[in-house]
């Protein structure tokens, strides 16, 4: 053995007892670290599942069955027994709920209702409702102010006669009707007509203080006036028969349509566009009507839309400060 190899055999030697040396004197550390419990050793906190493992939430459509009405309550079970699922007799499996039984299930998200869909909510304007919306009600009279107005009839020789009160639902109807037969006396109201007290002393005094003087100026050569045909009176509808909007005041019983005039000689005097007529005919038409607002509170005739162009609408209704509409 060369000196070299003598040498480097020893560096080894020395070498490996001084690591040995190093590993004798080494010691482990006092504490060591602890180990985590198992997910399924039944820790007392239950960890998370994970994300790909998780059960998908319960559609709100879904929801739990519930017992049929007419099963007895189950036992209650004991503390520390579990609930057995409730079943139908003679079946294993679990009783399913009765049709159309209400079924529970999972709360709601926040905004959708409980339950069935409940109707909107009525938030049309009143142009927009139909009668039956409109939850009306029949105006009452008073007993000592109908009293005098039918003694104010008899004084001016209408003949008429009380009839039972109408109430016909959704607010039309009359508390107090009458049915006038004669507007004056010699005078027929054609077909009589079923309306309130003040809505026939209005058409009474005007036909005495207006109507007759006009014919009488206008139209000598036709003698008498003995007969009005009325196209309207009590009816239950809105106004113009609409579908929506406010209550005629024909349903109320206030308001009488006028369609002509019937005298003891000549035509008829039929109520109809009238502006540009020259005669004396024309004359007594436009007379009557402007002074239908001295009795009624409104007055349409045939120049003021297409749904009056064949009669006079003449109504007692009232307004804020005594307002009339004459057209």
């Amino acid at each position: 053995m060369t000196e070299p190899d003598a040498l480097r055999k020893l560096s080894i030697l020395a070498i490996l007892l001084a690591a040995t040396a190093f590993l004798a004197g080494a010691r482990l550390p006092p504490h060591g670290p602890l180990p985590q419990p198992r997910p399924d050793t039944g820790a007392a906190t239950t960890p998370t599942p994970l994300p790909d493992k998780a059960e998908p939430p319960a559609p709100d459509d879904v929801p739990a069955p519930q017992p049929k009405p007419d099963m007895k309550e189950p036992a209650v079970p004991a503390p520390d027994q579990p609930a057995a699922p409730q079943t139908e007799p003679g079946n294993t499996e679990p009783a399913k709920p009765a049709p159309g039984e209400p079924m529970q299930g999972p709360p709601l998200p926040p905004g959708r209702l409980e339950g069935p869909l409940a109707p909107a909510e009525e938030n049309k304007p009143p142009a927009e409702q139909t009668l039956e919306e409109q939850h009306l009600t029949i105006e009452p009279e008073s007993d000592a102010e109908h009293a005098e107005c039918t003694a104010a009839l008899r004084a001016l020789g209408v003949v008429f006669k009380d009839a039972p009160r109408i109430d016909d639902g959704n607010g039309c109807g009359i508390d107090k009707p009458i049915i006038v037969s004669d507007a004056l006396p010699g005078i027929s109201l054609k077909p009589e007509a079923t309306i309130r007290c003040p809505a026939a002393l209005a058409l009474a005094r005007w036909m005495k203080e207006s109507v007759i003087p006009a014919a009488s100026a206008a139209l000598p050569e036709q003698g008498r006036l003995t007969t009005v045909n009325q196209a309207s009176a009590y009816i239950c509808r809105l106004r113009n028969s609409a579908e929506t909007g406010k209550i005629s005041e024909h349903a109320r019983g206030n308001a009488i349509d006028i369609a002509s005039f019937h005298f003891e000689k000549g035509e008829d005097v039929a109520v109809r566009s009238r502006r540009e007529d020259p005669t004396l005919t024309g004359a007594f038409q436009r007379t009557v009507s402007a002074a239908g607002c001295l009795y009624f509170t409104t007055v349409l005739d045939p120049e003021s839309d297409a749904a009056h162009e064949t009669h006079f609408h003449l109504d007692v209704i009232e307004r804020k400060g005594a307002y009339r509409y004459c057209h």
